[in-house]
């Protein structure tokens, strides 16, 4: 079985979980996308924003003013949401176990994104939604490899609403050639909403994997 997210009895959504990442820009882009989901949105979303650890971390406070759906902070051995917004703390590290609940690590360095976006494939298979947004370096290049080769969906943001500065995370995503579509932002925000919430749009927003990047599929801790 893959794993699963809490809600209430009601129709099952295409994608359990919308992982995303972000550094240099991120907390500009993520008020933005945060705005264009309706407050029914149908799956948890889980965010990456690089950034120092602070115990009196006010991005949770931050995006909420921006967002219609509730906005958290990750906890350790919590379970997702659907329809919440979950903000992974600084310079930590994300894993899904076996029931879906989340364990949390401090780690060095920033790569938060791509052991978010390996460890949610793994647990929850093609049910997860990986997505790129501004910043500088690599993270994020690796791990959306296991989301579509788990059968995920991968987006990207584009270079204009990134500006130069911010672009090098979706390039270095996109290079992998895993990417199924790359997006202004706006129109990224409303492609997740369509993804989740539309009858067919899982089926219709989707882009083969090339034989040549068929690389670091992952086996699902469970099934679902």
């Amino acid at each position: 079985m893959s794993g699963s997210v809490h809600s209430a009895q009601r129709p099952r959504a295409p994608f359990d979980v919308v992982c995303l990442t972000a550094s240099l820009g991120g907390v500009q882009a993520y008020g933005q996308l945060l705005g264009r989901l309706p407050d029914a949105f149908d799956a948890a979303v889980v965010l990456v924003q690089h950034r120092p650890p602070n115990t009196d971390d006010r991005l949770v406070s931050v995006l909420g003013r921006h967002s219609a759906l509730p906005v958290v902070p990750l906890k350790h051995r919590g379970r997702l949401l659907r329809g919440t917004v979950h903000v992974v703390p600084g310079r930590t590290g994300v894993v899904f176990d076996a029931e879906g609940r989340t364990s949390l690590r401090r780690m060095e360095g920033h790569r938060a994104g791509d052991e978010l976006f390996t460890s949610a494939a793994q647990a929850f298979g093609p049910r997860v939604i990986a997505a790129v947004l501004t910043g500088r370096l690599d993270d994020g290049a690796v791990g959306v490899r296991t989301v579509k080769g788990a059968g995920g969906r991968v987006l990207a943001q584009d270079e204009e609403t990134c500006g130069e500065l911010g672009f090098q995370m979706p390039a270095a995503a996109i290079a992998s050639g895993c990417v199924d579509f790359v997006l202004p932002l706006e129109v990224l925000a409303d492609a997740l909403t369509a993804l989740v919430m539309v009858p067919g749009a899982a089926e219709m927003m989707r882009v083969a994997l090339p034989s040549w990047a068929r690389i670091m599929t992952p086996r699902p801790a469970f099934a679902g």
